[in-house]
């Protein structure tokens, strides 16, 4: 088929990737021209995924309505917080035939509260729609490490179309109809990878990480449930295991921004050094925060990043607080 992917940060590029290598005619779209001229001239995405080539059969495209035309499936990889500024655009251009639309982007849109296919739908209507999440550096997928991931949908016609498009010897994709479940897992780890890092920062060890993720992984559930989830998606691809890879890995922005800040950096200075890389977390963790209060659901580790990211609780604190919380049992 012909697809699209939709932004040219590390993980659309490995995307693109990988639908070129199945077969499909793939377009690779950046909003900047300028980084369309980097990667034709240097043949690799020298911003967000250097050292990775790319063919020359990858059509690289600063267009959005040429990226677009004719598209069987689009692959929405923007970051959660440009999402609505790209599907603005696309709900301008008209649509000759029903695309596939998968979404990557893992996040809840600040102000709204809106998750990603709600906001998609907000914008474009009702439309063929699924995600894809779980367990998947880019740099890994991009050279063939053996991957698995979760794409959901409401139609299984959906999924399975978007898994066949996928799915190869080096990335393995099941399915689910939970789409609440698993954007919500690929978004909420993110902020609790932010809570890994500052474990990491301070220096803590294998014992504080291990309760972090394991008592991280309740509150994810919990909040998921609570919005509609189910909880066999947290402990899933898209759930346990994309918490495990994003609070351990090297390569996690999110666990990186952690650290940094258990180190005592503030985060301005942070994220201006990462250049335009996103750290999906530090948004996410607004947004879950509110969306916990609002649904009156205890989520005590999201709310101390939110403190310590927003109101400027130091570390030590957060720590304090969450040691010294009420005794109870493990169930409640």
């Amino acid at each position: 088929m012909k697809a699209t992917v939709l932004s040219d940060g590390a993980w659309g590029t490995a995307l693109a990737l990988t639908l070129l290598a199945n077969g499909h005619d793939t377009s690779l779209w950046a909003p900047f021209p300028e980084h369309v001229e980097d990667m034709k001239t240097a043949q690799e995405n020298i911003h967000f995924l250097p050292g990775i080539p790319l063919p020359e059969t990858l059509t690289l495209e600063a267009d959005l309505r040429a990226a677009v035309e004719g598209a069987q499936l689009i692959v929405l990889a923007a970051p959660a917080q440009y999402l609505r500024k790209l599907l603005d655009a696309l709900a301008a251009i008209p649509r000759r035939q029903d695309p596939i639309v998968v979404n990557v982007a893992k996040g809840i849109e600040v102000g709204s509260l809106l998750r990603m296919s709600e906001l998609v739908e907000s914008v474009l209507g009702r439309i063929r729609y699924a995600v894809l999440s779980g367990p998947s550096h880019a740099e890994e997928v991009a050279k063939g490490i053996p991957t698995a991931v979760t794409i959901a949908s409401r139609d299984a016609s959906i999924f399975e179309e978007a898994q066949r498009a996928f799915m190869n010897e080096s990335l393995r994709v099941y399915t689910s109809y939970d789409v609440v479940g698993v954007e919500l897992g690929g978004a909420l780890k993110n902020v609790l990878a932010l809570a890994a890092g500052v474990c990491d920062g301070m220096g803590f060890g294998d014992n504080t990480k291990a309760a972090l993720m394991t008592r991280g992984i309740v509150e994810m559930a919990r909040l998921g449930q609570a919005l509609g989830g189910r909880a066999e998606t947290f402990s899933g691809l898209s759930g346990v295991g994309d918490l495990i890879v994003t609070c351990m890995s090297r390569h996690s922005r999110n666990r990186y921004v952690g650290e940094q800040l258990g180190r005592g950096r503030s985060l301005p200075d942070i994220i201006t050094e990462m250049d335009g890389k996103v750290a999906e977390g530090v948004t996410t963790a607004k947004g879950a925060h509110e969306l916990a209060a609002r649904m009156h659901v205890r989520a005590p580790i999201i709310d101390q990043i939110h403190d310590g990211l927003y109101r400027g609780v130091d570390p030590r604190e957060a720590v304090r607080h969450l040691m010294t919380r009420e005794a109870k049992l493990e169930t409640h």
